[in-house]
């Protein structure tokens, strides 16, 4: 279809199949003007294309399912083997890897995220799980929410795993992980799986391996992932680019305490609960589902197609539980049936490349010898008012990109 279309003579039409070919490209098919700059770019449309099936395929076969699995150690094997036993320590272990700062530990874990990721698309199973995302600020009682909704799932026959996450010391640099030790009933169900991992620094509640655990329990038979962030206020939006649907769990609240919310991390919220709905936190409860509700009319709609809702249930008596759930499988239907879905968790991925992209460039400069010698030079005369913050790091930045560009004509000259 693909060799029909590039040779067909409609220029329009081949445009537009370029545009979907070449998106990792950034050419955008706008208007007639863009007929010039493929002529200018490339020789021919047929070129092109023929070049990119080539190439494609190339790709294809050598990070296909097999050809990853090649690259796996036989310990990394033997675990991937055993991932939908019962036992979940070989789940704890391929998690304990993809967490590691190890290099050879990361060079298999990039290899067993693709092949997990390559086989599922190949089984046509990469979307029957549910990846919800639970956040909100302290005291809104997330794990006993978690462990009450967590229960309530696993009595309807779903397996489900929780991803905890845990705020990492600035000081220190460690964690108390103390998530699973919350959840009592929750931790001891043979359908359920929790996880606490520590952020170690990363920004937005979440963790750098969050996303690459939960391939690995989507892997090992979990049909929802839960993944609890650190809860540290409106700026927490990162978990939005790792789940289908973000969920904001609020305590009742008003006048001031409910003002500081309104904004941030509300806005990325597809649904919000009001917890603790109990007792004599009821008519709070009510007064802060009617505010929340108000907000969501005011301002633009997160999505086209869903407008967040809002609802309230007690962790504790477990009442409306189902009502929060029945609301979350109406907002999957919907995102399924308009196509979102998944148009959703292909952008996720692209965002979540673009993001390692800049840590890891981050660390090679870091890393770089001539980089590490001029550092100090520039810090010094930062602090002493001599260079600007903003003048200081481009020279640093023109540092590293000379230093890497002689590597590489180093390395051409050696291999001639």
């Amino acid at each position: 279809m693909f060799r029909s279309l590039i040779k067909s003579k409609n220029i329009f039409q081949k445009s537009f199949v370029i545009n979907q070919l070449f998106n990792r490209n950034n050419i955008k098919i706008k208007n007639n003007s863009c007929n010039y700059y493929f002529k200018r770019n490339y020789t021919s449309y047929d070129e092109l294309g023929r070049n990119f099936l080539k190439n494609y395929r190339n790709v294809k076969d050598e990070f296909s399912s097999s050809k990853l699995y090649e690259k796996i150690n036989d310990e990394n094997k033997e675990l991937l083997k055993k991932i939908n036993s019962e036992n979940t320590l070989y789940l704890s272990r391929l998690i304990t890897t993809i967490e590691s700062t190890r290099e050879d530990h990361q060079e298999q874990s990039r290899m067993i995220i693709s092949y997990l990721s390559s086989l599922a698309k190949e089984k046509g199973t990469q979307y029957n799980s549910f990846r919800i995302g639970i956040s909100g600020p302290p005291g809104a009682g997330k794990s006993t929410f978690i462990e009450a909704f967590g229960k309530y799932l696993t009595s309807l026959g779903h397996k489900v795993a929780v991803l905890a996450i845990d705020p990492s010391s600035i000081r220190s640099g460690g964690s108390i992980l103390g998530d699973k030790t919350r959840m009592t009933e929750l931790s001891v169900d043979p359908n359920a799986y929790v996880r606490p991992s520590a952020t170690r620094g990363s920004l937005g509640g979440i963790t750098k391996g969050t996303s690459d655990t939960i391939v690995l329990c989507e892997s090992a038979g979990f049909d929802i992932v839960i993944v609890e962030t650190v809860g540290v206020g409106q700026s927490e939006v990162s978990i939005d680019d790792m789940v289908d649907c973000f969920v904001l769990l609020v305590p009742p609240a008003n006048g001031d305490e409910l003002q500081g919310l309104k904004k941030g991390i509300v806005e990325s919220a597809d649904l919000v609960v009001v917890n603790k709905a109990d007792g004599e936190l009821l008519p709070k409860a009510r007064f802060t589902v009617s505010e929340y509700t108000s907000a969501f009319k005011l301002q633009r709609p997160k999505n086209q197609h869903w407008i967040s809702k809002v609802v309230s249930c007690s962790s504790i008596s477990k009442e409306h539980i189902d009502n929060v759930w029945n609301t979350m499988c109406e907002f999957k239907k919907v995102m399924m049936n308009c196509g979102d879905f998944k148009t959703k968790r292909s952008h996720q991925k692209e965002t979540f490349m673009k993001k390692l992209l800049d840590e890891e460039l981050l660390t090679l400069l870091y890393h770089n010898e001539d980089v590490q010698k001029v550092i100090p030079y520039f810090e010094q005369q930062v602090k002493d008012g001599i260079l600007s913050p903003t003048l200081a790091s481009n020279e640093i930045i023109k540092t590293f990109l000379i230093s890497e560009k002689h590597k590489l004509l180093n390395n051409d000259s050696n291999k001639k």
